[in-house]
């Protein structure tokens, strides 16, 4: 029995994802989350055997979510059913480890089959980006991305939630740290990439998938 995380923000989504893959032998979801940050506790409460993940998740996106759960649970099966197609971040994802790729426009069968084949032990991406796949895995050196060469894991934590709107004390509260080293992190933020004002950390952050625009 595969047991399955499903998180998504959108309680439709999970429904509807829940009642597709229950009506398959063998698959089991064990758990749902609305935002990244819950992914992960529920990860750790629940160790599901295949977390299915969106992108555009408030609180902690669906990379950084991907980054945590391969960096603590080397085993775990990692599938992205999102929207987003966009080359650079489907990148990012791969080079994170995730073990799967599916539009949500495909779902259905096409999701019933990647988690089929996920679950048995192979990589599963649609085939609208095997452009994209096939140029990435033909390359051995990591993308070069803004979240390898610029910010560190908690900058890129403190970016999102900066963007979602919150202040400095409530990214605070969230990340369980000072109001000044919020405000530190946001100055480092700024400073690494030449950002202004929060109109460009809000710009930044919908350019590089971490929130939705």
């Amino acid at each position: 029995m595969t047991r399955i995380l499903i998180v998504d923000d959108h309680e439709i989504v999970r429904r509807g994802v829940r009642t597709l893959l229950e009506s398959q032998p063998g698959l089991l979801i064990c758990g749902e989350a609305e935002n990244g940050r819950d992914a992960i506790a529920k990860a750790a409460e629940l160790r599901p055997d295949l977390v299915l993940v969106d992108v555009g998740l408030p609180e902690l996106n669906g990379l950084e979510v991907a980054r945590h759960l391969r960096a603590a649970w080397p085993s775990v099966k990692i599938l992205v059913l999102t929207v987003l197609e966009a080359d650079r971040l489907v990148e990012q994802l791969i080079d994170a480890g995730v073990n799967g790729y599916v539009l949500k426009s495909e779902a259905g069968v096409t999701l019933v089959k990647a988690v089929t084949l996920i679950a048995a032990g192979t990589d599963f991406f649609t085939p609208r980006l095997d452009r994209v796949i096939g140029a990435r895995l033909s390359r051995h050196a990591p993308a070069e991305s803004f979240a390898s060469h610029k910010l560190t894991r908690r900058e890129r934590e403190v970016l999102q939630l900066l963007a979602e709107g919150k202040s400095n004390k409530e990214v605070g509260v969230a990340l369980t740290i000072t109001t000044k080293t919020a405000e530190t992190h946001r100055a480092r933020i700024m400073a690494k990439l030449e950002l202004h004002s929060m109109a460009d950390i809000v710009r930044y952050a919908i350019r590089n998938h971490m929130i939705d625009a």
